[in-house]
């Protein structure tokens, strides 16, 4: 049988298999949208294939990724991290995860999950499902990501802008952004 594939993944089996088993598929977990709002952030003003090649590391380096774990990350914890060679050494970044953490855990309480509050900015609370022929037609942004990205930036999260929010929608399955001829869409 043959498999067609989004563009965006090429030849790298790792960017195959990431686009076959997990990008577009709907999580409602916790802790796998918090991971993916560690690893997005991560990204800003990288490729993403930069990011999923660290994951493992990325996954020791933030307790795996327990929220309660990282948001309570001490200065010597940040020091840790900014010496693994594993992870994106960006000490903004790394710091804000803490906060980010600290704000997601907030956001739970606030909305019972953080998957709740996401999707309190999803018409009717459902994905979104785009039906995309090629990969020049697929947005970057929506007006959900421009919307979650300021909600988010208001209650202090940092580099998670709406594009690096649409990505993480896309990642999540929020929206279905797979081409219309995707072995992997549904």
């Amino acid at each position: 049988m043959s498999v067609t594939r989004c563009l965006w993944c090429g030849n790298d089996p790792l960017y195959m298999d990431y686009h076959d088993q997990e990008w577009g598929k709907q999580v409602k977990d916790d802790q796998t949208l918090f991971e993916f709002l560690i690893l997005e952030s991560a990204q800003a003003g990288l490729s993403w294939i930069t990011i999923l090649k660290r994951r493992e590391q990325y996954k020791q380096a933030f307790a795996n990724f327990d929220v309660h774990a990282v948001s309570k990350f001490t200065h010597e914890d940040v020091e840790e991290i900014l010496s693994n060679s594993g992870v994106i050494r960006h000490r903004g970044k790394i710091e804000s995860s803490i906060t980010n953490a600290q704000i997601f855990i907030q956001i739970q309480a606030e909305f019972g999950s953080f998957y709740q509050y996401l999707y309190s900015f999803m018409p009717n609370q459902e994905r979104i499902e785009n039906n995309i022929v090629t990969q020049k037609d697929a947005a970057v942004t929506s007006t959900e990501s421009d919307l979650i990205a300021k909600d988010l930036k208001k209650r202090g999260i940092k580099f998670f802008g709406s594009t690096i929010c649409y990505a993480y929608m896309q990642a999540v399955g929020m929206i279905n952004d797979h081409l219309v001829s995707c072995s992997f869409r549904n």
